[in-house]
């Protein structure tokens, strides 16, 4: 059965999550600190975290920071949930490595389908494990989440690693943002690319500026080569 942790410190959004996700069939389990979930989050038991940005103790910042600082816990699915509606907490989130975010008030259901999604994706990933996918000099191994860059391992987020292989899976495709965020985000364009570009500036910094190009008033697509 899929586990998902959900760290939020308002018992009353943090019953209605459990609640909610277990009519779905998953698992879950709750932590009302930072603490309290980070210790959860390295037993390695979730495969999924639904953190609330404001927590005593730790935040979801750094909680978000820690598990990607991780290597065996690197790829698990993060989705930070904020009462701030402001970009800059959204994109914070995104920079320390969460795969999507989620403002209060929100609908449980839009909840459960972000959930549904991120799985959807993850396990698509682990169905393509053992695919090695190279371009040039940049080499994707699918089995492993590896990225290799003239030789050189890199490290990349999970969200990061799904959207590299999509594009670099059709080079000079030209991709547009509301297809990335359904294909990647597993939800609908509601006029907020932002999650696009930061993914697309972190890649960029750590694989260079070339291999990725922006197709002004459209999208992106990966270099030919």
């Amino acid at each position: 059965m899929t586990g998902i942790l959900v760290v939020e410190d308002d018992p009353n959004i943090r019953e209605l999550l459990q609640y909610n996700l277990e009519k779905e069939g998953y698992e879950v389990k709750t932590a009302k600190d930072g603490q309290e979930g980070l210790e959860i989050i390295e037993t390695g038991w979730p495969d999924l975290v639904i953190l609330d940005l404001m927590l005593p103790f730790r935040d979801g910042l750094e909680i978000c920071r820690i598990i990607r600082s991780k290597k065996e816990l690197a790829h698990m699915p993060v989705i930070i949930l904020t009462a701030k509606g402001e970009e800059l907490d959204r994109v914070l989130g995104l920079e320390m490595g969460a795969d999507d975010y989620v403002t209060k008030p929100f609908s449980t259901r839009e909840i459960v389908a972000r959930v549904k999604a991120l799985l959807r994706r993850t396990r698509y990933i682990e169905q393509n494990a053992g695919e090695v996918l190279t371009r040039g000099n940049l080499s994707i191994n699918m089995e492993n989440y590896e990225v290799l860059l003239n030789g050189e391992k890199v490290e990349l987020t999970h969200k990061e690693f799904q959207l590299l292989y999509l594009l670099a899976s059709r080079p000079g495709k030209v991709f547009t943002r509301a297809y990335l965020l359904e294909e990647i985000w597993g939800y609908e364009y509601l006029g907020d690319t932002r999650t696009v570009d930061v993914h697309i500036r972190h890649l960029r910094q750590k694989l260079g500026e070339d291999l990725i190009e922006t197709v002004r008033g459209v999208g992106y697509k990966f270099a030919e080569r």
